[in-house]
């Protein structure tokens, strides 16, 4: 029998085992827990290939899959990603990369100039593709040699650079593609930090560390987590609690709530874009009403909204009103086309030149989102006052996109994120054959002047045709710009090294979790 002594010694041992057991797991929880990150977003991506995608939280979710050519830096430089370097020709008419070597697709394909050949191709040529418009310039891409590849223009095309800095610029992995063209979205291969694992719509998109990504150093977690949760509310409820670790777009109205709290931080950048309601005017049959028949009654609807008020009311002052493409504080916004002030009465008097009887009836199709829900539930309110009947229907947001390109809307409210080129935020939602202009609107001098203004490097010259574009916009109104937002996050404190940048994107290079 063990003695007294003997016992005690071997209780003492046990429970010195367990609690170091206990130590090894909970250590071992926090290891897991710093390598992995759950992000909040406020919609659910679109398709997951970047030449079909369309939806900035897509891009979100891109930023850490899909290498590109060149990227932006806060202050909307240029800087290299998988192309180390490129060079103009003298007369604008070419561009010339020289590749990064030691690249892999995730699927361990090599990255070379055949592949940029290949992605640049698909992206102007495969039916679903979103990217066509963004480089309907380039005529040809020539092969110089295996890391050295230069895209041949139609004529000069200054946007180009820009346009490779987002989806268009994104390589796939030909091989996978091949194998599943149109339907690449369901398991994208790509080059980016993270690679794919799986996606359950409406629920989770989730990614993990690509151990042969080139910059590997710089990634720190193995898991990344992207979950859509609409509702602003319940997103920051999920952060306060520990269920997320950063949150994009973050309400104004919860910016004080979020600083109150000590293990929350907030991070904010303005952003290059805008939100609108964009109006059906040709687009089948739901484009025949008075408002999308007659630019007249756009401007008098136009004409009951109080952007400020907009702004107080739902966003605490913490947005930019405005009523064009670029904000009022971009080099490219029209002075000459101010935001016009509320006016009721002459509203009216627009409707009754047009000879339309209030009220004016329509719907406006909105995503199901609480941010989305207040700005028209306010609009709605102003618009009454000027003998609009507005009718609203939420649906999900990629739903909506799809319901918008069929043209089974009659006006939409949604925006666009913006680009570090101006052409990126008007050319493909205006010009005639423009490949986001769900509206169907076509005015040929818009499709001039806006040409115009891609072949030019000089600034000014350059602002000349957007002056003149915003002019004519803002008589015809297809798409009547109410607000542009400024990018805020919400992300723990143990979360440190998240740089904002105007285009909302989230980068997780250099970022950790303590």
């Amino acid at each position: 029998m063990m003695s007294k002594t003997a016992n005690r010694q071997r209780l003492t041992g046990l429970v010195s085992a367990t609690a170091l057991a206990a130590g090894l797991v909970a250590f071992a929880g926090a290891a897991q827990a710093q390598q992995s990150l759950r992000i909040g977003l406020a919609e659910d991506a679109d398709v997951m290939d970047p030449h079909q995608a369309r939806t900035f939280v897509g891009r979100i979710v891109f930023t850490s899959l899909c290498d590109k050519l060149v990227d932006v830096t806060p202050d909307l430089k240029f800087v290299p990603r998988l192309a180390t370097s490129w060079e103009w020709a003298p007369d604008n008419k070419s561009l010339t990369f020289k590749l990064r070597s030691g690249v892999k697709f995730h699927d361990g394909e090599p990255f070379d100039a055949e592949a940029v050949k290949f992605n640049i191709e698909r992206a102007q040529t495969l039916p679903e593709s979103r990217r066509k418009s963004e480089i309907s310039s380039v005529s040809s891409v020539e092969v110089i040699d295996p890391m050295t590849v230069k895209l041949v223009m139609k004529q000069p095309d200054v946007t180009v650079l820009a346009q490779l800095s987002d989806r268009a610029g994104m390589m796939v992995s030909p091989k996978a593609a091949k194998e599943l063209g149109a339907n690449l979205g369901t398991k994208p291969v790509c080059s980016g930090p993270y690679k794919f694992v799986e996606r359950v719509q409406n629920d989770r998109i989730v990614l993990e560390r690509f151990a042969d990504y080139w910059n590997k150093q710089a990634f720190s977690f193995d898991k990344i987590t992207f979950l859509p949760i609409p509702d602003s509310t319940v997103r920051l409820a999920n952060l306060r609690s520990g269920d997320l670790d950063m949150i994009e777009r973050l309400e104004p109205t919860d910016v004080k709530t979020a600083k109150a709290d000590a293990n929350l931080t907030t991070a904010s950048a303005v952003g290059l874009g805008y939100q609108a309601i964009n109006i059906n005017v040709a687009n089948g049959d739901r484009a025949k009403t008075p408002i999308g028949q007659d630019a007249r009654v756009r401007q008098a609807f136009e004409l009951t909204l109080d952007r400020e008020a907009i702004n107080q009311v739902v966003f605490e002052g913490q947005f930019s009103p405005g009523n064009q493409y670029f904000s009022p504080k971009n080099f490219y916004y029209t002075a000459g086309v101010p935001i016009p002030a509320r006016n009721v009465d002459k509203a009216k008097a627009l409707l009754k030149e047009a000879g339309v009887t209030p009220p004016v009836k329509f719907e406006v199709t909105m995503s199901n989102s609480p941010r989305s829900q207040a700005v028209m539930q306010v609009i709605q309110s102003m618009a009454a006052e000027g003998g609009f009947h507005i009718s609203l229907r939420a649906t999900e947001f990629a739903t909506m996109l799809n319901e918008g390109t069929k043209g089974n809307f009659a006006a939409n409210q949604y925006g666009w994120s913006g680009r570090p080129d101006p052409d990126g935020n008007i050319h493909a939602f205006v010009t005639c054959k423009g490949n986001l202009n769900d509206w169907k609107y076509c005015n040929p001098e818009i499709d001039k002047l806006l040409d115009e203004a891609r072949t030019l490097s000089e600034v000014n010259e350059r602002k000349k045709r957007y002056d003149a574009a915003e002019t004519i916009l803002a008589k015809d109104l297809p798409i009547i710009v109410i607000y542009h937002e400024s990018w805020i996050w919400g992300v723990k404190k143990s979360v440190t090294g998240f740089q904002p940048h105007p285009d909302g994107m989230i980068r997780l290079e250099n970022v950790k979790k303590s």
